[in-house]
């Protein structure tokens, strides 16, 4: 128990004073996952709207396979990843291995199925609502998912922050592709790993501090957003 005060202590300290590891490690974190998270959306949001919009003969083996997709282990995504990067795979060429860019491919990956699968759920009950209208009004395919898009922006923000919160957690195929290289490769997830293993809990707990700070005040901003959509301020 003492060895557990003094390390919260200790914890508390690097933060207060900004330890100069402790914010490299942060700001990595975030600019990876959030490049990860703007790509995934980009994808996975169009898409979601797509299979709500339009039907075609193998719409509904895509969507059971994008919600199967949401629980791929992460560590086998890690490990596609890994040998289409290395030098005896087809992109090797680019030496993308063991660099940010890997692992923002490997998070694009790992969070486009649940971006889309989420998104697709709310989209679906509004496209009922909106379908006889935006059919009478003769609207093209891609006014259609514009239309569902902007209309269900405070849906597909909830998914987004379903999004955010499994990459920043990610730790299992960021640990494979990116390394965990110090000043280079590592982020939150993996220094906690490996300052758990050296027995140096006070930038393990500080890290961990600073995770759940993130993931609270992505809550809370996405819920101000819903908040001043509701008071009619958008």
């Amino acid at each position: 128990m003492t060895d557990l005060w003094a390390g919260l202590c200790q914890a508390f300290w690097l933060l207060v004073t900004l330890d100069a590891d402790l914010v490299e490690i942060t700001l990595r974190s975030l600019r990876v996952t959030l490049t990860a998270l703007a790509i995934a959306c980009a994808i996975a949001l169009p898409l979601a709207a797509f299979l709500a919009v339009r039907r075609f003969r193998l719409r509904r083996a895509t969507i059971a396979v994008l919600n199967a997709l949401m629980g791929l282990p992460p560590v086998v995504v890690g490990l596609v990843v890994y040998v289409f990067l290395s030098r005896a795979g087809p992109f090797g060429v680019f030496g993308l291995l063991f660099t940010p860019t890997a692992m923002i491919i490997a998070q694009v990956i790992i969070v486009v199925p649940l971006v889309a699968s989420v998104a697709h759920q709310s989209l679906r009950e509004l496209w009922s609502d909106y379908h006889d209208l935006l059919i009478s009004m003769n609207a093209t395919q891609f006014q259609r998912i514009q239309a569902l898009l902007w209309d269900g922006r405070r849906a597909l923000l909830t998914a987004a922050l379903a999004g955010f919160g499994r990459a920043i957690g990610e730790v299992g195929a960021i640990m494979v592709v990116g390394g965990n290289i110090d000043h280079a490769t590592r982020v939150l997830t993996t220094a906690i790993a490996l300052e758990t293993g050296k027995g140096e809990f006070a930038m393990a707990l500080g890290l961990g501090f600073v995770l759940i700070a993130l993931a609270i005040a992505v809550n809370l901003a996405i819920h101000w957003l819903g908040r001043t959509e509701s008071e009619g301020r958008w």
